[in-house]
């Protein structure tokens, strides 16, 4: 930690010399001097409050706490909220009890005027704002305790073990990130290229052929995601790996098995020999043995282990027993002709984990531009904002009074969410000071915000509003002959204003879906009369409309190269639509009702859980060339094909209980992230790893 401060006292002197601060230079230069312990003192934030406290500096005291407050505490979990309010009251209160013990009642009355705005709705200072008009609070039984030399004592003493518990536990602090920032990319690198060893290894020995080295792929050497303790391999695993391979007999195989077998010795001895502890790291023990099996077993056992090498199964529901329709697909005969991983097999599934903290269905579930953070919102109105990466851990938590339908992640910047409820408003919600920036007034007679999109500018935001209608349900009954009135407007996120309504053409309806390409140019909508329309931004019109679905549209995205449109809808179909020609179809497949809905939950005594899509039901790999869709034990993921059938399935995720109602997949690097929200309150994080040819 000494060489940690030190290095951190350079960068400030630094700084001052380049602003020109000189004399705050010679003060810090001073004060460094007299500085004994070269560590954190929080023995001096405590007397700096309390300095605040004794000049009666209001304005001060809520600075520094402000900040720390941004700095710090900010950073914990939400159970600890309660915790630091705490503090805060506290402080107020040993700030107002000095003011009257030193007789200084203006000030007592200056905060009570300052803070009443933000005080009077708090019930803990309810009773509070009648201090000033007690003649000797120090003898009423509600304050008295508060004049004490006890409890002042006993609340600087909490605020000091609290500041230096936090600072020894938390393992974000900014003194000291690059030694472990060099360690851990030391790591990463090491553990890629033993990964990319022992693949070429795996194949090239059953291939029989002379091994030959490669030099690692571009998508190897910049997959973030591989350095991950999920792929974590101790180096004295990794050498007994290497030491159990047979050795070719052959000559001309023993000289670069040789060879390869020193350079993966060498990349073991050079790692790191104390690995850092995980909470995770039990797990990865239990699957290591499955790991090592996925790259070393012969092809003809490959398809026994499930979800880790990526079966390939039919559009409908998963089989379990059949290994003969495993050998006759492509993908599994790929791997039987090539004698290893196949080429042909695009994805291998690394790891799986649960995100637990919904307790009700979830109906949306996003991950930010950035592919840093996930928003999730169940369908009691909870929203949980949390990161993935390196661990799971929760941000932020919204809670609604008024029922959410609808969420979506601003593009600029990345940490505001909007979001959409059953009233007729929309809050822009800043996750980072976990507090609504504003909130807005759509229409009273379009109460329902059924979808939202920003744009790729992050200047404005679509937003379809919709009237109240029947819930959903799963009956036969007959279907209202008039589609529920709608609306769909543009906002500019900036003035936070509507700038204008979209004519929606034959007639008013609910638009259930919407989604941008990739400059904001063009908007395709999905709407509850079974229409997609597409409208140009720049002009602010329709640019064409057609019948896509026999009943609602329920997701809608462009393509990768943006010459098409695909869509999902009521009628259990996925279309691909050419965008060049209005209403003409590429594609057409027909997907299983656990991958379209409704979507059921069979409880208890006969009990059934019934909820229509709602959020994204589909989303596309980095390149567009997979798909994941829904099932009811999982995700699913088909590659798109230009043939028939049009979709051919690759791998199920699987690891849900429940039916599975809203995907996205995060595809920022090759080694991309699935999100798969079930009925039951489910997240399952799948990681993959991208085979490339």
């Amino acid at each position: 930690m000494g060489s940690a401060v030190e290095r951190t006292d350079e960068h400030v002197r630094e700084y001052l010399m380049y602003r020109g601060f000189t004399s705050t230079m010679k003060h810090l230069d001073t004060e460094i001097k007299a500085d004994k312990e070269k560590g954190f003192r929080v023995d001096k934030i405590i007397d700096q409050l309390q300095q605040f406290v004794l000049n009666f500096d209001l304005f001060g005291l809520k600075e520094y706490w402000l900040y720390l407050d941004r700095r710090l505490f900010c950073r914990l979990e939400d159970v600890y909220r309660s915790t630091v309010n705490k503090l805060r009251t506290s402080l107020y209160r040993y700030y107002v009890i000095n003011t009257i013990q030193k007789g200084n009642l203006e000030k007592t009355q200056e905060f009570f005027q300052k803070q009443a705005l933000e005080l009077q709705s708090q019930v803990e200072w309810r009773d509070w704002f009648i201090l000033p008009f007690i003649p000797t609070p120090e003898q009423n039984p509600a304050f008295s305790p508060y004049f004490s030399r006890q409890w002042s004592d006993t609340f600087l003493v909490s605020l000091h073990n609290f500041l230096s518990v936090l600072f020894q536990c938390m393992h974000i602090l900014w003194l000291n990130p690059q030694p472990q920032c060099y360690n851990l990319t030391e790591e990463n690198e090491q553990l890629r290229q033993l990964l990319f060893v022992l693949q070429t290894e795996s194949r090239d020995q059953r291939e029989g052929d002379v091994m030959v080295h490669h030099k690692l792929p571009v998508y190897v050497q910049n997959m973030d995601r591989l350095g991950d303790t999920e792929l974590w391999l101790p180096s004295c695993q990794a050498v007994q790996a290497k030491e159990v391979k047979p050795v070719s007999s052959q000559a001309s195989t023993s000289e670069p098995a040789s060879s390869q077998s020193q350079q993966l010795t060498n990349q073991s001895t050079n790692q790191p020999t104390n690995q850092p502890s995980h909470p995770r790291h039990k797990r990865i023990q239990e699957h290591e043995k499955e790991r090592k099996e996925l790259f070393s077993k012969p092809p003809s056992q490959t398809p026994e282990k499930k979800g880790d090498a990526g079966e390939v199964e039919p559009l409908g529901e998963a089989s379990s027993d059949s290994l003969d329709s495993c050998s006759n697909s492509r993908s599994c005969g790929g791997a039987a002709e090539g004698g290893g991983l196949s080429v042909e097999q695009p994805f291998i599934k690394l790891s799986q984990e649960e995100y637990g903290e919904h307790h009700s269905s979830i109906m949306h579930c996003r991950v930010d531009c950035s592919g840093r953070r996930v928003a999730s919102l169940d369908v009691d109105g909870v929203i949980k904002v949390w990161s993935f990466n390196p661990i799971m851990q929760t941000k932020a938590t919204i809670m609604s009074k008024s029922p959410l339908l609808s969420l979506e992640w601003a593009t600029k910047p990345d940490r505001l969410l909007l979001l959409g409820s059953g009233v007729g408003t929309v809050r822009l919600y800043d996750t980072d000071a976990k507090k609504n920036l504003y909130e807005m007034n759509i229409d009273e007679t379009h109460p329902r915000i059924l979808s939202l999109a920003c744009s790729p500018s992050g200047s404005s935001f679509v937003c379809s509003a919709a009237a109240l209608s029947r819930s959903g349900s799963v009956d036969s009954a007959p279907r209202l002959p008039i589609p529920v009135s709608g609306q769909l407007l543009l906002w500019d996120t900036k003035t936070v204003k509507q700038q204008l309504q979209f004519s929606l053409e034959p007639e008013p309806v609910a638009i259930n879906c919407t989604a941008f390409n990739h400059n904001g140019n063009l908007l395709v909508t999905g709407a509850a009369d079974g229409v997609i329309r597409l409208f140009d931004m720049q002009r602010y019109e329709s640019a064409m409309s057609w019948r896509a679905h026999d009943g609602e549209v329920y997701s809608v995205e462009f393509s990768y190269d943006e010459n098409t449109v695909f869509s999902i809808g009521e009628d259990g179909k996925f279309i691909q639509w050419n965008i060049h020609r209005c209403g003409v179809k590429q594609s057409d497949q027909v997907l299983p009702q656990d991958a379209t809905g409704p979507f059921i939950l069979s409880g208890y005594s006969g009990y059934k859980q019934v909820q229509v899509p709602r959020g994204r039901l589909f989303a596309f790999d980095s390149e567009g060339q997979h798909v994941l869709t829904c099932s009811s034990t999982g995700g699913l993921i088909y590659r798109l094909t230009n043939g028939e059938p049009a979709l051919e399935s690759v791998l199920s995720l699987g690891g849900h209980k429940a039916p599975v109602v809203t995907v996205d997949w995060c595809s920022a690097v090759d080694c991309g992230t699935c999100l798969t929200a079930s009925m039951d309150g489910k997240i399952k994080l799948s990681t993959l790893l991208a085979q490339k040819s």
